[in-house]
């Protein structure tokens, strides 16, 4: 497949705000542990409906949970989250607010115990980014058995709403995987190589 100038994904479509993110943000690798704790958060208040939903709303989200501070959520109290609950600008789920308050928590422990979210998360891909080569959204998978063991560990670490699918989601968005498809123009700037058919 030939790459195309400026192709893109499919799943983005003509929204711009979703070709905005698909273009610049959309599998680029992320080393950074406050931003890999906002979109695993993020990916989480996904759950059922679509990322462009969240997307839509990820400023407000930053907003109101301080830039995903987490020491800051930890100690996020009823009022606060009562408050988060009755916010229209978040998806008011009270199981995903409480959620993010739990992985804040789940967060800090493990980093006190001395393990970065950077280190913790990419070495489920020995640090480098998994290089796919998939020439449709058919062959793209809902989640792996690297996503399987994420999730298994994150679960255990005291972590919700992290389920294998969401997790592999994250994955793709973080970029400890490269997801865009073949003939993307993404694809070779992130590392792909494009492999003759």
């Amino acid at each position: 497949m030939t790459q195309i100038e400026n192709k893109r994904c499919w799943w983005c479509g003509d929204d711009p705000l979703y070709q905005a993110y698909h273009d610049k943000e959309w599998g680029v690798p992320v080393h950074d542990d406050r931003a890999l704790f906002e979109f695993l958060c993020l990916e989480g208040a996904q759950a059922g409906l679509s990322w462009i939903t969240i997307l839509r709303k990820r400023e407000h989200y930053r907003l109101v949970f301080d830039q995903f501070d987490a020491e800051k959520m930890a100690r996020y109290d009823q009022a606060r989250i009562d408050a988060l609950l009755s916010d229209a600008g978040i998806v008011r789920n009270k199981l995903k607010v409480n959620g993010f308050v739990k992985n804040a928590r789940a967060y800090l422990t493990m980093r006190e115990s001395g393990l970065s979210l950077d280190n913790y998360l990419w070495n489920f891909v020995d640090g480098q980014a998994i290089q796919n080569n998939w020439q449709s959204p058919k062959q793209v998978p809902a989640n792996t058995p690297v996503s399987d063991a994420m999730s298994k560990d994150l679960k255990k670490r005291g972590f919700t709403f992290v389920g294998s699918t969401i997790c592999y989601a994250f994955m793709q968005a973080a970029g400890l995987v490269n997801d865009h498809l073949s003939d993307c123009s993404r694809f070779v700037a992130l590392g792909g190589t494009v492999q003759s058919s």
